[in-house]
């Protein structure tokens, strides 16, 4: 059963240069436990996504313009403002993107990865701390008991990661939103920030929304994933289904992109075009103008009005337009 349910979420920016649909009518469900993916170029509405879900979009210019996000029940966007804090950290945790911009530098490690615990759990600040030192052992950190009152520029990238993923986790949240955790970091790094955020969720049986760029990382973490362009999603469906038999055209582009996969000696795939400029309204396929027929279909012939999701096969959802789907 679902634990979150996300109806028909749209949420726009309204800017001096026109109104920026950054999210255009999304829907999704996550169950308890899963991994649920959602991966799209920069600027496809990933992370303006998931921040909408915790009422964190800068309002103005930001604005939720409609929808519903069912946790348990419970619409979060119909949530005042001093009932999200009791959810945001507590029920739902996150892992911002760049730990160095996410951490306050004038503050000890230690007191912001307690400051959850001492406001959602009422904690006194000796068995906060007693909480911080045991997660941050589990996360992997050394010598916690010393390192514990370092400041943020004291760590490397890695473990100011290993940081965040305590302080999103350490109030046990049923779900966990991991905004492109590894982004920055090499790879031996990112293969370590990944195994942890696997091995914390399985502990403690939390499920996550992962927002991504990286197909390679999708491929590896997630039970289904969302592929998201221009704020909307144009294909969803089980990791394995999507990675064997991929059916929408920029699901193609996505895939091809990835270097791992380019024949040795070969000039690396690139997607042409730029995504569109979402100031001016797109009413039929966003992803015409780029779609090449090696990857769409043999009909050219893009949708001229929005084209709907559909479920082409069980579990298997793909944005119903004709010049990237091939009928």
């Amino acid at each position: 059963m679902a634990i979150l349910e996300v109806k028909d979420l749209q949420t726009s920016f309204h800017t001096r240069e026109g109104v920026v649909k950054a999210v255009d009518g999304v829907s999704f469900e996550v169950e308890a436990g899963q991994t649920v993916g959602i991966v799209g170029e920069s600027g496809s509405g990933k992370s303006v996504t998931c921040y909408s879900l915790l009422k964190l979009i800068p309002q103005p210019p930001g604005r939720i313009e409609g929808g519903q996000a069912l946790f348990k029940g419970k619409d979060l966007l119909a949530l005042s403002e001093n009932e999200m804090r009791k959810v945001r950290g507590s029920q739902i945790g996150l892992i911002f993107q760049d730990p160095m911009t996410s951490l306050n530098p004038y503050l000890k490690i230690s007191s912001q990865i307690i400051e959850p615990l001492m406001i959602h759990e009422g904690l006194s600040k000796s068995a906060a701390l007693d909480r911080a030192v045991a997660e941050l052992d589990a996360v992997g950190i050394p010598d916690v008991k010393s390192r514990i009152n370092s400041y943020p520029h004291e760590f490397s990238g890695g473990m100011r990661q290993r940081v965040m993923i305590a302080m999103a986790l350490i109030t046990r949240p049923e779900i966990l939103i991991a905004d492109e955790p590894t982004t920055a970091l090499d790879v031996t790094i990112q293969r370590q920030v990944l195994d942890l955020i696997k091995t914390r969720q399985e502990e403690l049986g939390t499920a996550v929304i992962f927002i991504t760029h990286d197909l390679a990382v999708v491929s590896e973490v997630c039970d289904e994933v969302n592929v998201m362009y221009a704020g909307r999603f144009v294909e969803r469906a089980p990791v394995a289904k999507l990675f064997t038999t991929p059916k929408h055209a920029y699901t193609k582009a996505l895939q091809r992109s990835i270097p791992a996969l380019q024949e040795k000696g070969q000039n690396l795939y690139t997607i042409p075009g730029l995504p569109p400029d979402l100031t001016h309204g797109i009413e039929g396929c966003a992803f015409g103008p780029r779609c090449e027929p090696e990857v769409g279909g043999e009909n050219r012939d893009h949708a001229t009005s929005r084209p709907p999701l559909v479920e082409l096969e069980p579990h298997h959802w793909v944005q119903q337009c004709p010049g990237c789907v091939g009928g």
